[in-house]
């Protein structure tokens, strides 16, 4: 019976083309390219407009971060509500949650319009970024 659900859940998982990484229901359950995040490297991008981006549009638990957005769900409690593959796929395919989402895909690399040249093919954040973050944002848990 376990060999049957294993096979099953290996079926299930989807390979987002050339992206090496794979989508098993609504998460990407490894880390991108093996990284480790780090908590405390994934706090200061998503607290850093210039770097993450993320306090543009979500509040959280930044008391030093003035103006913090409102446009999206704030990422206190992110923990709690949301596993590792879950925070992972938001940010790599947030547009999977909520077609035509103002939010980017921070690990996609093509299809984008007017790029200036030196940022075309790269990502916004790189996989051990992306996985700095998913530490971070996993480390908040609802007090209760």
């Amino acid at each position: 019976m376990r060999r049957v659900a294993a096979l099953l859940l290996m079926m299930a998982a989807t390979p987002a083309a050339g992206a090496g990484y794979a989508i098993l229901g609504d998460e990407i359950p490894a880390p991108l390219e093996g990284a480790v995040g780090d908590a405390a490297r994934g706090r200061a991008i998503v607290a850093d407009r210039a770097v993450g981006l993320c306090v543009l549009c979500h509040a959280g638990p930044f008391p030093e971060v003035r103006f913090q957005g409102d446009l999206a769900p704030p990422l206190d409690g992110a923990g709690s509500r949301w596993s590792e593959g879950q925070l992972r796929l938001r940010l790599v395919e947030p547009q999977r949650f909520t077609p035509g989402t103002i939010m980017p895909s921070y690990y996609r690399r093509e299809g984008f319009e007017r790029v200036a040249a030196g940022y075309s093919g790269k990502p916004i954040l790189s996989a051990a970024q992306i996985e700095d973050v998913v530490a971070y944002l996993s480390s908040l848990k609802d007090v209760k």
